[in-house]
């Protein structure tokens, strides 16, 4: 009797172990925060639209150019757009949640150079966003790491 016992409060402790476990695994939405960029120049809010994941830039270090005007988007190729605001600008496009803690399929965009870049994201925990932008593959690229804003 005390044997059967013994193996129900096993059984029992490894189902709770398993449970603490996985309830301990990241979500997929985990991503959506705000961050600064590698340099701190820059905070970039992640939000969910759909399936997909987006960033915006929601502050700026230095919002205004020299002249005290509020920066515009002037080396963007789309001459349309070189009169937007930077601030509110879409940074990151388009992820979609791979396995574990990967985001891929995304787009992110420099407005330094005006170009747009493959990115994957991997959130390396709570507070450190891994930024691999390339062109072709992953191989030819430059990672930033980008920190959790306190807000």
């Amino acid at each position: 009797m005390e044997y059967k016992n013994m193996n129900k409060i096993l059984l029992l402790s490894l189902f709770c172990l398993m449970y603490t476990a996985a309830s301990a695994q990241n979500s997929p939405d985990d991503i959506c925060k705000i961050w600064y960029n590698g340099e701190k120049t820059v905070k970039i809010q992640i939000f969910k639209s759909g399936l997909k994941y987006f960033g915006k830039i929601v502050w700026l270090k230095e919002p205004k150019d020299e002249n005290g005007i509020e920066k515009i988007d002037k080396n963007n190729p789309d001459l349309s757009k070189q009169n937007n605001k930077v601030l509110g600008s879409l940074m990151l496009t388009n992820f979609t949640h791979e396995a574990g803690n990967t985001y891929k399929n995304g787009q992110i965009y420099d407005g330094r150079n005006g170009k747009i870049y493959n990115c994957i994201l991997t959130l390396e925990n709570e507070n450190h966003l891994k930024v691999r932008g390339y062109i072709g593959i992953s191989l030819f690229g430059k990672t930033d790491i980008w920190t959790a804003a306190k807000n």
